[in-house]
């Protein structure tokens, strides 16, 4: 992974906060529109997501590997939403992809 892993936490840091604490001392009144109070919740999940897909795929020195293994993931993570389950999935598919690559 290249970069400085505090920097990216600052990062997101700085992200959440701007987004979660701004509104609230800048609005007094509440947020009606929709479109506002959805782009408000999704953006720390959007942020989060930014920062981890590209370390999934570099994660392994095998890109094929790192593209099973993820797509595992999604695919557990959708039939079942456990967590511990989605991670043990991945971990052993990308084990078999680089057992052949």
């Amino acid at each position: 992974m290249t970069g400085n892993i505090y920097l990216y936490l600052i990062v997101a840091a700085l992200t959440l906060y701007a987004v979660r604490a701004l509104p609230m001392t800048l609005i007094r009144k509440d947020i009606k529109s929709p479109f506002i109070r959805s782009f408000l919740y999704y953006v720390p999940y959007v942020t989060l997501s930014v920062m981890t897909f590209p370390a999934i795929l570099e994660a392994t020195g095998n890109t094929i590997s790192a593209w099973a293994g993820f797509a595992t993931a999604l695919l557990v993570a959708y039939i079942d939403g456990n967590l511990f389950r989605v991670a043990i999935f991945a971990c052993v598919m990308v084990y078999i992809v680089e057992l052949f690559f």
